[in-house]
């Protein structure tokens, strides 16, 4: 038996809920399998304050339009699905940067224009049109929060490494006393600069592929 938003009663969305997050974190994690949204992940993981906030603006941002796009799917011409996506996107972009600029000013300086570009981010933009539009908007909302968790674990896991490797920091608490201010670890600048973010993510990237097995020519024949 199911219901308006296509669960069925007994189960999380009849099992598709369950499939829909372990997808998004981690079988199709959009970061680390389907290599969308790099530019964030290589631009704002500097700290790991950073990259929790710019993790949960997208997060954010792709539950509430996959919601929204999945509730208007059946009343939206198809001919203009996309600008109404792209609105619905825009819209919780500009609350999410209105929210940061009111109570955490000082990140919304730090972000810069990094949040605004999430209106053109290719996860939320492929969630709604490859998601949302075919699905109830329950099972939406966990695509969204799925695919927002997945991006968080890659953002985070850069932000760590080049805040602790670049300046000896978490979240501007001293774990390594740089050879600066007197200490023993001589700062790695590379760390903090672009090639520190491109080296960090392949790592990451190839570690993740291989844990999960998505270049396993056994495992894509079976699929």
């Amino acid at each position: 038996m199911s219901d308006n938003s296509g669960c069925k009663h007994g189960g999380f969305c009849g099992g598709k809920g369950k499939e829909t997050m372990k997808a998004g974190v981690w079988g199709i994690n959009p970061v680390a399998i389907q290599v969308l949204g790099i530019c964030s992940a290589l631009a704002v993981t500097t700290t790991m304050m950073n990259s929790l906030v710019m993790s949960l603006a997208l997060t954010f941002v792709c539950v509430g339009s996959n919601l929204f796009v999945s509730l208007l799917r059946d009343v939206t011409p198809r001919r203009i699905r996309m600008i109404a996506e792209v609105a619905i996107i825009a819209t919780f972009v500009i609350i999410f940067d209105l929210l940061l600029k009111a109570f955490y000013f000082e990140m919304s300086e730090q972000l810069g224009p990094y949040v605004g570009l999430i209106i053109t981010n290719c996860i939320v933009m492929g969630r709604a049109e490859a998601f949302a539009l075919q699905n109830p908007p329950v099972v939406s909302i966990v695509d969204g929060l799925a695919n927002g968790i997945g991006y968080t674990i890659v953002l985070c896991a850069v932000g760590f490494f080049r805040e602790l490797f670049g300046a000896g920091q978490l979240f501007g608490i001293t774990i390594f006393e740089t050879t600066s201010k007197g200490g023993w670890y001589p700062q790695n600048v590379v760390m903090i600069l672009a090639p520190g973010a491109f080296i960090t993510l392949g790592f990451l990237i190839a570690l993740y592929n291989y844990l999960s097995g998505a270049n396993d020519p056994d495992k894509e024949a079976t699929s």
